[in-house]
């Protein structure tokens, strides 16, 4: 029996880019500033304030955390809550910021950027390589948003929102080629935004302003599953969990619809569906 229940007591004005590391959940509240970590096991919660806005954040292979925020990369230490700047590719651009973004298998950081202006090709995709490099990965988009790579490593899946379809490239040493569309969102009246991938190769999308995740396979494109919650602004998922059989899902605060549960993190448990490792940072 599926269920779903929100978890924790931290509510972000808008959460996102959850990711399962070491036994604790990590996500982001872009607007309260702040990097988030629950730990299921006894309920921990700790939070480290970054001084503004950030779209994601995954570990370090080495230790620590990496961010892409307003002020673009930067390593996040946990014992201290310092930043150490990495680089900022659009520090020129103040209509944009850095949005959702996760690691490749091979250890490269991909995160994308937003305009908030909803200007039609005005954001990118970059890549930060292992040597601390930053390399524009595909572009023009308007909203990079999800991004995830399949159980071979050979092929990655994105969402520029507005498109309202998820792309796929061949993936190789960084390099995104052969661009397709393998899923049409249409059908649903809601923003594709954040997207993770489960053990069968199938994608699960959060659809913000829809209050739902779907499930795709992207081999035909299908929708499989869809499960509904409790807050139109579902931004954002990731498997986690003892045996990652768990799917979490961050939320945000509608600009006029009161709920009771805006903002908080929700768990949806009986899927019987697995996920995969997440990726960490190997610079």
């Amino acid at each position: 029996m599926i269920r779903t229940e929100p978890v924790g007591n931290i509510r972000c004005q808008w959460g996102e880019a959850p990711i399962w590391w070491q036994g604790a959940l990590y996500f982001v509240d872009i607007e309260g500033h702040r990097v988030h970590r629950y730990d299921p096991a006894d309920g921990s919660e700790r939070s480290w304030d970054v001084g503004q806005r950030v779209g994601t954040v995954v570990p370090r292979e080495s230790g620590g955390l990496v961010i892409a925020g307003d002020r673009g990369f930067q390593f996040l230490d946990e014992e201290t809550g310092a930043l150490t700047p990495i680089a900022d590719p659009e520090h020129d651009q103040p209509g944009n910021r850095f949005n959702d973004g996760k690691c490749s298998p091979d250890g490269r950081f991909f995160a994308g950027s937003i305009s908030l202006e909803r200007k039609t090709g005005a954001a990118r995709l970059y890549r930060l390589d292992p040597d601390l490099s930053v390399h524009e990965a595909f572009g023009p988009v308007t909203t990079s948003n999800g991004i995830a790579w399949s159980l071979d490593g050979k092929t990655v899946y994105y969402i520029d929102t507005p498109r309202r379809e998820v792309l796929a490239f061949d993936y190789d040493g960084g390099h995104l080629r052969n661009l397709r569309s393998v899923v049409a969102t249409g059908h649903i009246d809601a923003s594709p935004d954040g997207m993770t991938l489960d053990a069968n190769g199938n994608l699960w999308i959060a659809f913000c302003h829809g209050g739902c995740v779907s499930c795709f396979d992207p081999s035909n494109g299908n929708e499989l599953h869809r499960i509904a919650l409790p807050c139109l602004e579902s931004t954002a998922c990731a498997f986690g969990g003892p045996d990652l059989a768990d799917l979490f899902v961050t939320t945000g605060v509608h600009k006029t619809a009161k709920e009771e549960h805006a903002g908080r993190l929700f768990v949806i448990r009986g899927l019987n569906i697995k996920g995969v490792p997440a990726n960490a940072f190997e610079g």
